[in-house]
């Protein structure tokens, strides 16, 4: 495939051999609810069980088993439309989603496909250059979970493991909003943050607790714009549907090929069809999952075992008003409150115990100090141990306290990284390390200022030179830092250099 995809976050245009094309996607984010039991029965949910331990009669589909909501999965699925800023439906209906497969005991899979229990909503997500755009929600429903095949344990054999079996799962459905691979993976990354900040998904997308379906089709350059105005779907191409995608990279990896191969299809005179694709990471491609069904071919009907879902007012209102401050909200205040950049502010509100550690560091301090040891040297630290930040171990005291050492002048900003070091080796606060290492700056200007003197005379010829070269300072400054092992004041080793060298 010889077309080429402008990856530049704010470019929508592919250039192909016959002329310029767009991307359209629409993504379904399929989110495992944060319970300890399935969606409609006991059993528990949990991920390291042993084959088939967490399976009850429900979920194996045994004669005269009936299916019992669990009240705490519709909380949780009202509570994420109300963070989604979604119309959240008083009335609902579960339907029965009818196909074969292995992993799915009662040959039908428990849904909402007429009546969702949330509605439209919108997401402002912030793409990578700083700019915001809005992705729209069509729906969130509720749906059961499958079993899984396992194929890798005989050479003649599938073995199936019902344990993830009627787990509950919310599908989001986005509006054909998104433009670009960027977009793609910064509206799932917006969608994962929302979840965990409200605790109805851990996000763990390598355990597949969060997964996402991407639609992708192709069209000519301006007919998105007339699809927008029009609400005409003919001016788009036809969609492709890849499958169980549960990393950012392998979603941008499978939307750049997937784009490229449908382009080639049309610019060689061929017509794309419409299917069900998954992404192989190894190979870097898509390929043919199955023919893409139509909800015809489910035979969808009303659950006959399931009375529809009827919502009070009041409990959305209960459920409205515990809600955490969600990260948009967070972010606008870290910027009002601390005076942060709204680069920063986003890096922080990225992980909720990010942000919350960042706040209990900041209270009395330089914001934008703390800020950037929080973002800068201490994940790096996290990510190096193979860390999440909810995994820090590292006190906010010490943080705030090594900002307040370089704040009054007792450290530099140079040595400060030499105390992280010793603290993050677990060796006390940041005043203990500087006291047991002799880490003290050194602001007395005598002891500074002979070792200026015996810099310059040491060296007659640079010193001269940098009356004509003024910027040679900077080698003189770096002498001096040298020789007070990087503890001199670097404001006075400044101000002394420039009047013993006539600056």
């Amino acid at each position: 495939m010889t077309d080429t995809i402008d990856t530049a976050a704010t470019s929508k245009l592919i250039q192909g051999r016959t002329g310029d094309w767009e991307i359209v996607m629409g993504l379904e984010i399929h989110a495992q609810v944060a319970s300890n039991a399935k969606l409609f029965s006991g059993a528990a949910v949990g991920f390291g069980a042993g084959p088939n331990e967490q399976v009850s009669l429900v979920d194996a589909g045994f004669p005269g088993m009936l299916p019992t909501l669990n009240r705490h999965c519709v909380e949780q699925a009202v509570k994420t439309g109300l963070g989604l800023k979604a119309q959240i439906n008083l009335k609902s209906q579960f339907d029965r989603k009818n196909y074969f497969y292995p992993d799915l005991p009662t040959g039908y899979q428990i849904s909402q496909l007429f009546f969702p229990i949330v509605g439209e909503g919108v997401v402002e997500v912030e793409a990578e250059d700083g700019s915001f755009f809005n992705v729209g929600i069509e729906r969130l429903h509720l749906e059961q979970d499958a079993g899984k095949l396992i194929h890798d344990l005989s050479p003649t054999e599938s073995f199936v493991d019902l344990n993830r079996a009627g787990t509950a799962l919310m599908e989001i459905v986005s509006r054909p909003d998104i433009r670009t691979p960027e977009q793609a993976v910064a509206y799932v990354k917006k969608i994962r943050t929302i979840l965990m900040y409200l605790g109805t998904c851990d996000g763990d997308m390598e355990k597949g607790n969060l997964r996402a379906d991407v639609n992708v089709s192709v069209c000519r350059a301006g007919n998105y714009d007339k699809f927008k105005a029009s609400g005409d779907f003919s001016y788009l191409g036809t969609r492709c549907e890849i499958k169980n995608v549960n990393s950012f990279r392998f979603i941008s990896q499978a939307i750049n090929y997937e784009a490229r191969r449908q382009i080639e299809i049309v610019e060689d005179g061929g017509s794309v069809i419409q299917e069900t694709r998954l992404y192989d990471p190894t190979k870097g491609e898509t390929r043919s999952m199955r023919s893409k069904e139509e909800a015809m071919d489910y035979r969808y009907f009303p659950d006959p075992d399931l009375l529809p879902l009827q919502l009070e007012q009041a409990w959305i209102d209960d459920i409205r008003a515990s809600l955490p401050e969600l990260p948009d909200e967070k972010r606008r205040r870290l910027m009002a409150d601390y005076g942060l950049s709204q680069y920063d502010a986003i890096v922080l509100i990225s992980e909720q115990a990010k942000a919350d550690y960042f706040e209990a560091a900041a209270r009395g301090r330089d914001a934008k100090l703390v800020a950037n040891w929080v973002t800068n040297e201490l994940s790096a630290r996290l990510a190096a141990d193979g860390k999440d930040f909810s995994e820090n171990t590292l006190p906010a005291s010490h943080i705030a306290e090594l900002v307040e050492l370089i704040e009054n002048g007792t450290i530099s900003s140079k040595i400060a990284k030499e105390v992280f070091d010793h603290v993050w080796n677990g060796e006390g606060s940041p005043a203990e390390v500087v006291d047991k290492h002799g880490l003290k700056q050194v602001t007395d200007t005598g002891a500074i200022e002979k070792a200026v003197d015996d810099i310059i005379a040491a060296n007659p010829d640079k010193a001269a030179a940098v009356a004509e070269k003024p910027q040679a300072i900077g080698w003189f400054v770096g002498q001096v830092m040298k020789a007070t092992g990087g503890k001199a004041n670097p404001a006075a080793v400044n101000d002394i250099l420039k009047a013993k060298l006539g600056l």
